[in-house]
């Protein structure tokens, strides 16, 4: 596990370092906030902010060669061999009618795509079951975006039209080349080695802002221990998980 401590005027510039220096896309680090930025009295009192980016992603020389070659710092893990999913006939309503949308608005954004659907392997993103539906082709990273934020636009677009087809709330997640299969396991590691640390330490650990799916696989993860405890703080996009030791 690699892990760097950086400082710069403020949380967003000293991420956008840390990844500079690590070589490393958003989705391939955690960050913990260790100091928020303070401008002081009149200049006095001042300190930057000060950051620990966790790598917890690793890429091949020639995926590396081809990001630091690009300006576009976007999500991109290499995509999982393709699933063939579950046959239409073994589908419920939820599944079927999740697939065909999502197979529509592809073909309708001119992507080359296929959709495997299966059974969510966990739970993380509510207590209903979920089916999985995992896009994959050429190129389908595209649909991931900076820490996944265009797949969870696709997502809730589905679930939309879904929901508004079914007269009901549709549990579907939607995932391209397994990426938050993937992102899920990492976190669920990284939440077990902070609390780790964050009882070591005897201090509070502040993860970085994720979004509402991450902040609760930490706080699932975490649940069951006596050692810990885990609170969601701050407002917006802006909202992080700390992990407190009891």
């Amino acid at each position: 596990m690699q892990m760097i401590e950086v400082t710069a005027n403020s949380v967003e510039a000293a991420i956008d370092k840390g990844l500079a220096e690590l070589n490393a896309r958003p989705g391939e680090v955690v960050v913990e906030v260790l100091e928020e930025p303070n401008t002081g009295l009149f200049g006095f009192g001042a300190r930057e902010a000060r950051v620990r980016l966790v790598l917890i992603g690793t890429r091949s020389k020639d995926e590396a060669d081809e990001f630091e070659e690009s300006d576009e710092q976007v999500d991109e893990s290499p995509p999982r061999a393709p699933s063939p999913g579950l046959p239409d006939d073994e589908l419920e309503e939820d599944a079927l009618v999740g697939k065909q949308v999502l197979q529509d608005l592809l073909e309708r954004m001119g992507v080359d795509a296929r959709v495997a659907v299966q059974r969510a392997e966990d739970d993380d993103e509510g207590d209903d079951p979920h089916w999985m539906l995992n896009i994959s082709g050429d190129r389908v990273n595209r649909l991931i975006g900076r820490r996944g934020e265009t797949l969870s636009s696709l997502q809730h677009i589905v679930r939309l039209i879904c929901s508004r087809r079914l007269e009901r709330r549709a549990n579907i997640i939607v995932d391209a080349g397994g990426y938050k299969s993937g992102r899920s396991k990492r976190l669920r590691g990284l939440a077990n080695r902070m609390a780790k640390q964050a009882v070591q330490q005897g201090r509070t650990i502040t993860l970085e802002p994720m979004h509402p799916n991450e902040r609760r696989i930490i706080h699932l993860t975490l649940r069951g221990r006596n050692d810990v405890m885990t609170q969601s703080v701050g407002e917006g996009r802006g909202r992080k998980v700390t992990i407190v030791p009891r």
